[in-house]
């Protein structure tokens, strides 16, 4: 199927790599314009130049998600240039493997801000600058916001947040013609997130073999549900929180302990 989204406004938060930028480049493909923000700027405007080249309007601008002023400052600069935000993802996200007591206050804190501070903050912020009506809001998710996972304390408590978050916003602007769903992705190989959930080869073809699909998804496999969201296809779908993941959330909490063994040596070594 194909989609045409020329006359669309497509602002990504976490843009400049990963899953984000893999949904970044389908839209782009389907005509788009789209604006990148991420908190590198050497990266962003690297981004922003592959879209480019890509055949698509698109411009990065750097900034935190845990800072509001320079989100506002960012969704601002891009409503500036192409209008009002026909489709924003919010896939800022933070990771990595230890144990509850096995992680500072500090370290949980962090990744609670990024993942659910940093959801609300472009998602808030960015309630100005939406096309009303007409507007699909996307938050990207992780399945441990639903399966109990060791190692995953934070990621736990922050994604079960940020879906929580999403389905009170779809109440909320859901009046206003504004619709917002969570996407949940599994394992998706050649990402940054997998690399530290899955760092060496053994794990990683351990996790593709729990996928009951037996394989791991891919970038596309998550941009093609955000562009179908997108489209009218998903008119009426709003509030929903959906797994794209091979099944792997149906078999249960996955065992984050070789991996975080793995990543230990791998410090201690270092």
């Amino acid at each position: 199927m194909s989609f045409d989204f020329s006359d669309l406004h497509v602002f990504v938060s976490g843009g400049s790599s990963g899953i984000n930028l893999g949904i970044a480049e389908a839209f782009a493909g389907a005509g788009a314009r789209l604006s990148l923000m991420s908190r590198s700027a050497g990266k962003v405007e690297a981004a922003a130049a592959r879209l480019r080249g890509l055949g698509a309007e698109a411009a990065g601008y750097s900034a935190d998600v845990r800072q509001p002023d320079a989100v506002q400052a960012a969704l601002a600069a891009a409503h500036t240039r192409f209008g009002d935000i026909d489709v924003l993802v919010s896939g800022a996200a933070g990771n990595f493997l230890a144990t509850a007591l096995g992680m500072s206050p500090n370290g949980f804190k962090t990744v609670v801000d990024i993942d659910l501070l940093g959801s609300f903050n472009v998602l808030r912020l960015s309630h100005p600058f939406l096309r009303k009506p007409g507007a699909c809001l996307i938050s990207l998710s992780a399945s441990q916001a639903f399966v109990p996972t060791p190692f995953q304390a934070h990621v736990c408590a922050a994604k079960s947040g940020v879906d929580m978050l999403t389905r009170v916003l779809a109440l909320e602007w859901g009046p206003e013609g504004i619709r917002i769903n969570s996407i949940v992705p599994g394992p998706v190989a050649d990402t940054e997130g997998l690399s530290r959930l899955a760092p060496t080869p053994e794990t990683l073809e351990a996790m593709a073999r729990r996928v009951p699909l037996r394989r791991l998804g891919s970038r596309a496999d998550i941009a093609n549900l955000a562009m179908v969201l997108a489209s009218p296809l998903g008119e009426w779908i709003t509030g929903a929180v959906i797994p794209v993941d091979g099944g792997i959330s149906l078999t249960g909490p996955r065992d984050f302990a070789a991996a975080a063994e793995a990543a230990a040596a791998g410090r201690s070594a270092a």
